[in-house]
């Protein structure tokens, strides 16, 4: 059984590595289901559709140059890739690197009430499939 420690998640999104930033990350796989029951069929019977996974990113917000608010906000309204592998170490059957493209469509600029850190948790809508990459 292989248990691992998630807290050395490596995130790229548009080139920009992330990591630094990110607390907490969540890749939702999924598909469409489409219903193909038909006459005389005892129960629902579905088959597989488009992809439509979600990457949710907890992110630190920092607005220095090449950090969180500037990469998202560079990257507003396009389609850009994203990244994440679950630790530093080289891609392997055990530790996967996980592509996609996700249009960047809602960021949180400001958050926080006084004495807050100020964070964004952003659900990306992928636009294309999670490619998993193990060698």
């Amino acid at each position: 059984m292989a248990v691992y420690l998630s807290n050395g998640v490596v995130v790229t999104l548009n080139s920009v590595a992330l990591s630094d930033h990110v607390t907490s990350a969540t890749i939702n796989r999924v598909f469409d289901e489409l219903e193909v029951t038909a006459m005389g069929d005892t129960a629902h019977k579905f088959v597989k559709g488009l992809e439509a996974s979600t990457i949710t990113l907890d992110f630190l917000s920092d607005t220095a140059a090449s950090n969180v608010n500037a990469t998202l906000q560079a990257a507003w309204g396009t389609t850009v890739a994203l990244t994440l592998k679950q630790t530093s170490a080289a891609v392997s059957a055990t530790n996967p690197l996980y592509s996609t493209t996700v249009l960047v469509n809602n960021t949180t600029d400001i958050n926080g009430a006084v004495a807050d850190i100020a964070t964004q948790s952003i659900t990306f809508t992928c636009n294309s499939v999670i490619v998993i990459t193990t060698s």
